[in-house]
């Protein structure tokens, strides 16, 4: 099994549903294997979603069988703290609590703009210019 032709035939697979994949993962634990799909849409993901994806997944996967023997297959969220991984992600994300990390700094703000070249983060009523190219790491963040 090619790992990267599953994860774009999951992707495929996913566009005429309103969920997209974020990620793909496939282990080995004592109890067997497991893949797992972790999926994001701009609402954001509910139990009832994984479950709903689970539901869509389960019958195409047993056609397709694109793993050697027995796995269970686990459907999850993104996270509250996903990686912001595409401009398109960076670009949803404006008007969010986000944690930047540069080789320099390392910021946790509300992202007020991104154009793909620069953000602008406020950070206590102050704005603060990002090149985009000098991100090493974007993600959501919880405010505490």
């Amino acid at each position: 099994m090619d790992f990267e032709i599953l994860k774009v035939d999951l992707e495929q697979f996913l566009k005429s549903t309103e969920y997209e994949l974020y990620d793909l993962e496939l282990k080995k634990t004592k109890n067997g294997t497991v893949l797992t799909v972790y999926i994001d849409r701009e609402e954001g993901i509910m139990i009832d979603d994984c479950v709903i994806v689970s539901n869509l997944l389960n019958p195409y996967l047993d056609d397709y069988d694109p793993i050697e023997g027995e796995y269970i297959l686990e459907v999850s969220s993104a996270g509250a703290e996903k990686e912001l991984r595409t401009e398109k992600s960076v670009k949803s994300a404006v008007g969010r609590f986000v944690h930047i990390e540069t080789y320099e700094q390392k910021v946790e703000g509300i992202l007020e703009n991104f154009n793909g070249f620069e953000l602008v983060l406020k950070i206590k009523n102050k704005l603060i210019k990002i090149n985009y190219e000098d991100v090493n790491l974007i993600r959501l963040a919880i405010k505490f």
